[in-house]
């Protein structure tokens, strides 16, 4: 992938489960707007959050950019700041990627005409790209999990199972 937007959620899971760097190693450029920036490292750190060090240290190794929105797109239906700038952001910079997790933000970016990932959509496209071999994505999926990351039953299954067979076809 070349350049995209991600919003707090993916990077605040992949940093808990020491994986932030495999944003670095897929994608060729991640920026962040200013309210992910906020939400990340700033409340992070208030709260103590481990993560939003290891997001800091990306920033200001310069692979992780964090970018101003002057123009924020407005829907018909309530979501997160963070999740606006995002969106917002991948537009005016002409991204068509955005890293989103929540399902109503998802949506969104595509009735904006974007191209939604997920985080588990970035740990499937390692092991597609032979970045991440199964054994060191299941640890990662179990690592994720454990941190808090809230998967249905079927999406587990479904990811383990398309893992499974990415992994087979390297």
């Amino acid at each position: 992938m070349d350049r995209i937007v991600s919003n707090a959620t993916p990077l605040i899971y992949l940093a808990k489960s020491n994986k932030l760097s495999l944003l670095q190693t897929v994608v060729n450029q991640v920026l962040i707007p200013e309210a992910v920036f906020q939400e990340v490292v700033i409340e992070g750190k208030r709260l103590g959050e481990k993560d939003s060090y290891r997001v800091e240290k990306a920033i200001s190794q310069g692979w992780l950019k964090v970018k101003k929105v002057n123009n924020h797109i407005s829907f018909e239906f309530s979501l997160h700041a963070g999740e606006i700038e995002v969106i917002s952001l991948a537009r005016e910079m002409e991204i068509k990627t955005v890293i989103i997790d929540d399902a109503k933000a998802r949506s969104a970016a595509e009735l904006a005409g974007l191209i939604p990932v997920g985080t588990l959509g970035i740990i499937l496209h390692a092991v597609k790209n032979n970045i991440m071999d199964f054994d060191e994505f299941l640890s990662t999926l179990e690592n994720i999990i454990d941190s808090g990351f809230y998967i249905k039953d079927d999406v587990y299954v479904k990811v383990i199972r398309t893992a499974r067979k990415l992994s087979k076809e390297q």
